[in-house]
């Protein structure tokens, strides 16, 4: 293991780095991760003990997508060690926006029901009475 204190958050990774620019226009250090490396800086920095495989399949929050874990990203930030989705530069989400990738499925099908109510709304918004007249409350 790659470990060189208690805290793996706070030690630099023995990897070379990269500037990547961020939304909001800042500029980080992104690690290049070897390969051969990349299980076990996942290890590394994963928080909770079920370590996805690099091959699974997760969900990130703030992007509304899905992800192979093998995509990940690792930035040096403030003084610390992030592990970040690959959508990390659009959108900010790091290993605690990583959901199962079944989530993805609840997002559409909520998007869905939100679509259901706007369309709704819209007919009421084209019939502000009814037909008699009345204002439907």
């Amino acid at each position: 293991m790659i470990r060189h204190s208690d805290d793996p958050y706070e030690v630099k990774l023995p990897f070379p780095t990269r500037p990547l620019e961020v939304a909001d226009g800042v500029v980080v250090e992104e690690y290049i991760i070897p390969p051969g490396k990349r299980q076990e800086v996942l290890e590394q920095l994963y928080l909770g003990d079920d370590v996805p495989s690099l091959d699974e399949e997760l969900f990130d929050l703030h992007e509304g997508k899905t992800f192979k874990v093998r995509d990940y990203r690792v930035t040096w930030e403030n003084g610390r060690n992030w592990l970040v989705s690959p959508y990390y530069p659009n959108s900010g989400g790091t290993v605690i926006d990583w959901m199962p990738a079944s989530w993805a499925e609840a997002e559409e099908d909520e998007m869905d029901e939100w679509d259901e109510e706007d369309d709704v709304d819209d007919e009421a918004e084209d019939k502000p009475f009814d037909e008699d007249g009345t204002i439907p409350f």
